[in-house]
């Protein structure tokens, strides 16, 4: 192994030994399951954006965002990222505040499946459960999806087996986040947060330089056929240009839809110290995706500049590697000397941050699910919270188990599991939390109906009518999301009104009196 290898191995090991050292500090803070599940509702602005944004975008933001540019060009990575900072944007003004206060005027609920079955009065708990089922049936892909992409991130720069180095990225993980609980999630999801922007930041100015200049970056990228057109494209496979017309598009942009339902955002939403300091939060948060968003796609096409056509090249006889365009690009950097390989190092740190920030709040979700929601909600109802924190940790380590059995396949793409897990929550949870927090006639049974008929509906799109193509073959979260909105309003006008405490807490939380 060379010199620089070794530098950027020892500056990655530094790094996830720190976020280990992170999750124990924040261990003696956990006093009871408010405290390990949501922080005590004690997350400030900039760490709440910061978390927020860095669990939401994952290795997709480093690696599939980034390859999908490098390998089609500006449509599909283009049109998602709007989709993404639209839908980021909305989220943080719509649905933030109002679910900080509903969460706490609904007897303090410290998890989202807690908070549907105290809003909507359900004390047969079954919507707890079907909560918690939709968050763990998600989740493990979800999981997965990091996994895998810490794996191909070490077997890519330095030759190490991809399911060694993805068993140990996982072990990383379940360690602070098992150990620490929220608040170690959060606090390194910030920090994380923080170091890919650096990653991004500096690969980009790299890239450039080596390329030539942005002119001669873009010079290269017109000569593929379609490549810089948004409603092109560029087919790798043909060498021509693609079509991608008003349906993709719409279907694309239809991302945006994912964050209403997403429990790992929703989480820190709920977790923020106080109401008036969203606004905050909100535009930090939106100047971050919105940045990073636009480096990431740029980068994708500065690779495209540099690598193809040498023997660095991602698109090859033998595959599609373009997922892997910034940890090349961090290992050219690594070559110029120690110094340099310092800065590789952290550059790989950052994508494994983008992983890491992800399956840790994830896992979190999952478990807190489990535990709080499941165990504790319906199982045994008189456990203690020491115990509760208990079960959660071991959650954490069955959720990891899982994950890892899923990642096995070192050919899985992590744009396409983002992709699945991102519309199923988004499907299945998205129109009950719209409904739950503005509209009052909203009840039980529709809520109950629309999230089984969201969370089903992404399952028979993507794998029996997707398939069929055509109009069909469009992005299953739009047409999942509309049917679970129908069905929820459907219903619920078909069954009985909410009972009257109910609408008065509804009404309570409207008005914006103080709650607290």
């Amino acid at each position: 192994m060379e010199t620089s290898q070794i530098v950027m191995i020892c500056t990655i090991a530094a790094y996830m030994l720190f976020m280990i050292g992170v999750g124990v500090y924040y261990a003696k803070k956990n006093k009871n399951t408010g405290d390990y599940y949501l922080g005590g509702r004690s997350l400030g602005p900039f760490v709440t954006a910061m978390s927020a944004e860095a669990s939401d975008m994952s290795g997709w933001l480093l690696m599939g965002l980034p390859g999908v540019a490098y390998a089609c060009g500006l449509p599909e990575a283009m049109w998602t990222a709007i989709g993404l900072a639209v839908g980021t944007y909305i989220n943080w003004l719509v649905v933030a505040k109002r679910l900080r206060r509903y969460t706490y005027a609904a007897n303090n609920s410290i998890t989202l499946p807690e908070f549907f079955s105290n809003r909507y009065g359900d004390k047969s708990k079954l919507l707890t459960c079907l909560s918690a089922a939709v968050i763990f049936i998600f989740f493990v892909p979800y999981t997965a999806s990091g996994f895998a992409a810490c794996g191909k991130i070490f077997s890519t720069l330095f030759g190490i087996d991809y399911t060694t180095a993805m068993i140990v990225s996982a072990i990383v993980i379940v360690l602070y986040t098992a150990i620490g609980g929220f608040l170690a999630a959060s606090t390194t999801d910030f920090i994380q947060g923080i170091l890919m922007t650096a990653a991004l930041i500096g690969v980009l100015g790299f890239g450039v330089v080596a390329a030539g200049g942005f002119d001669q970056v873009f010079e290269n990228a017109s000569k593929l056929p379609g490549y810089l057109d948004p409603f092109k494209g560029f087919d790798y496979a043909t060498g021509q240009a693609a079509d991608y017309g008003f349906l993709p598009v719409v279907s694309t942009l239809a991302w945006g839809l994912g964050y209403f339902g997403m429990p790992a955002i929703l989480l820190r939403f709920m977790a923020i110290r106080k109401e008036n300091e969203v606004k905050t939060s909100r535009r930090v948060a939106t100047v971050w995706v919105v940045v990073s968003l636009a480096i990431a796609v740029l980068i994708g096409i500065v690779g495209m500049s540099v690598f193809q056509g040498t023997d660095k090249a991602l698109l090859t006889a033998d595959g599609n590697k373009s997922e892997n365009v910034i940890a090349v690009f961090a290992q050219l950097i690594a070559e110029y000397g120690w110094f340099f390989a310092i800065l590789g190092g952290l550059i790989i740190a950052g994508m494994l941050a983008a992983t890491m920030s992800t399956a840790d709040s994830q896992m979190l979700a999952a478990s807190s699910s489990v535990a709080q929601d499941f165990f504790k909600g319906k199982i045994k109802p008189d456990v203690s919270d020491k115990v509760a924190m208990w079960v959660a940790r071991g959650a954490v380590v069955v959720i990891a188990i899982l994950g890892v059995i899923f990642a096995l396949d070192p050919n899985s793409s992590v744009f396409q599991i983002v992709s699945f897990a991102w519309a199923g929550f988004g499907a299945a949870f998205g129109p009950v939390v719209l409904l739950a927090l503005f509209w009052k006639r909203s009840n039980k049974w529709g809520a109950l109906t629309g999230m089984i008929s969201g969370g089903a509906m992404v399952f028979i799109w993507k794998f029996a009518i997707a398939p069929l193509g055509g109009a069909f073959a469009i992005y299953e979260l739009l047409p999942a999301f509309i049917i679970a909105l129908v069905v929820n309003v459907v219903v619920s006008f078909a069954t009985k009104a909410p009972a009257k405490e109910i609408v008065d807490t509804f009404e309570l939380v409207a008005s914006n009196q103080p709650l607290e």
